[in-house]
């Protein structure tokens, strides 16, 4: 099967089917700059773990942290738990990020009055939802993510720089 043919069975957005063309799942792969669509295939794919949106939720908001107004600490802690979970995925520390998580959407609520979303703002916090979309500890970091986008311009290219250096898949075209 070609991959634009997958892409179709998967019920990919047109836009991405119009943008694959007959483009290969290697090539794809290499060329792609819009980090939801990269992170959609990776789900579809089943390419990455729990750990692995996680951490990306983590590297996504750490991207923009610098963006944040001094003295909010909301989102870095929430980072922080985020990364306490990566090293000891229990119950316990999934309700320290929770937690976290909390903290971080108050955050994005004060952030968000003071920046304007730009469009690679958007791509920043969108991949953090794809990204974060699999642990307490994972929302924690996205929430993190957003509040820090709000506020500031994101490179989607970055992003997909990103994914691709922490997923590594594998590229052969599926047979149908």
């Amino acid at each position: 099967m070609t991959f634009r043919k997958w892409l179709v069975k998967k019920e990919a957005c047109q836009d991405g089917v119009d943008w694959v063309g007959e483009h290969d799942l290697a090539w794809v792969w290499e060329h792609l700059e819009n980090p939801q669509w990269m992170l959609w295939l990776v789900e579809r794919k089943g390419w990455a773990t729990q750990a692995d949106y996680v951490a990306l939720a983590c590297e996504f908001a750490e991207s923009v942290l610098h963006l944040v107004p001094a003295g909010e600490d909301r989102p870095r802690l929430a980072i922080e738990a985020a990364r306490r979970w990566l090293a000891d995925p229990t119950e316990q520390s999934g309700a320290a990020g929770a937690a976290a998580g909390a903290a971080a959407r108050a955050a994005g609520a004060a952030a968000g009055a003071a920046g304007a979303a730009a469009g690679a703002a958007y791509w920043a916090a969108g991949a953090a939802y794809w990204a974060a979309g699999a642990a307490g500890a994972a929302g924690a970091a996205y929430w993190a993510a957003g509040a820090a986008a709000r506020a500031a311009v994101a490179s989607g290219v970055a992003l997909c720089a990103m994914i691709r250096a922490r997923i590594k898949p594998t590229l052969k075209e599926d047979k149908a």
